[in-house]
């Protein structure tokens, strides 16, 4: 049976720990507020940007011209994965679920054949993936420390996959990260940014059925919107990410108080129920005691 020091010292412990959960849970909430808020925000215009740049690019994904962003290098052997995790855990099963999700769709494409190569935005993510896939790592990126989510943040992700492809590293490209839905739930997703996702049937029309005719030619606008679009989604994979993540550690954190106090509960029964034996016990060697005379 434990002392009745120990029990003491083991709820104060768990106090404490009731205490730091409480205070995580509320920062998590605040962060949540603002990060929901920028990622509704984005979805409308990062959609949009992405349906406008699939009309358009239909009508030039078959000329020998068509920028190497929208039609790929013509091959399909090399495939990149950008997966996007967080940087910090106490965030329940956020990092591990867009970790199994790309484990998965690794295992997949090299089961075809394919080669994959692997750029981490997150150090959760890479630390995740490493322990299996090391060797197919080609870059690890990290955003600690930074309080706010910026554009430019997206842009050097960009910059950086652009490189690789006018540099022939990979063939097709494609986003893994977990899409914001609600607080409880964060939905792991794969989406395609090199080669372009393409409308089914031709002509560039668009969702209305319209036909556009375009000033400058379709060339040159793609050649100016597509890198553009290319951080515009990455963007939007960055706050979708940062706000499934401050949702799931939220929940986590209320999960770990509500257990503190079950905890707490049951260290404190245990600890009167030991202090009245203690006291039973002192009573009956007394009585004892008193007859023996």
């Amino acid at each position: 049976m434990p002392s009745l020091k120990s029990l003491r010292m083991r709820i104060n412990s768990v106090k404490s720990t009731r205490k730091i959960t409480q205070a995580m849970k509320m920062v998590a909430a605040a962060k949540l507020r603002r990060a929901q808020s920028q990622a509704e925000a984005a979805r409308p215009y990062a959609e949009r940007m992405e349906r406008m740049l699939a009309s358009l690019g239909a009508s030039v994904a078959n000329s020998p011209d068509a920028p190497r962003m929208l039609v790929g290098t013509g091959a399909d052997n090399v495939h990149l994965l950008v997966v996007v995790t967080a940087d910090r855990g106490l965030a329940g099963p956020f990092n591990t679920n867009v970790g199994r999700f790309a484990r998965a769709r690794i295992r997949a494409l090299e089961g075809e054949g394919k080669t994959v190569k692997i750029l981490s935005v997150g150090r959760k993510g890479a630390a995740y993936l490493k322990r299996e896939f090391a060797s197919r790592f080609i870059g690890e990126i990290t955003l600690a420390g930074k309080k706010r989510l910026e554009f430019a943040d997206a842009q050097d992700v960009a910059h950086r996959i652009t490189a690789m492809l006018e540099a022939g590293e990979f063939d097709a490209c494609s986003l893994l990260y977990n899409r914001f839905r609600n607080v409880i739930t964060q939905v792991p997703t794969e989406q395609r940014l090199i080669p372009a996702p393409l409308p089914e049937g031709e002509g560039s029309a668009d969702a209305g059925g319209a036909l556009y005719e375009y000033e400058p030619t379709e060339e040159e606008i793609l050649a100016q919107l597509l890198p553009q679009n290319l951080a515009i989604q990455i963007y939007r994979a960055l706050l979708e990410s940062a706000a499934g993540e401050q949702g799931s550690r939220m929940t986590a954190m209320d999960n770990a108080t509500r257990n503190a106090g079950e905890m707490i509960n049951k260290l404190t029964l245990n600890y009167n129920r030991t202090r009245q034996a203690n006291i039973t016990k002192e009573l009956i060697e007394i009585i004892s005691g008193a007859e023996a005379v």
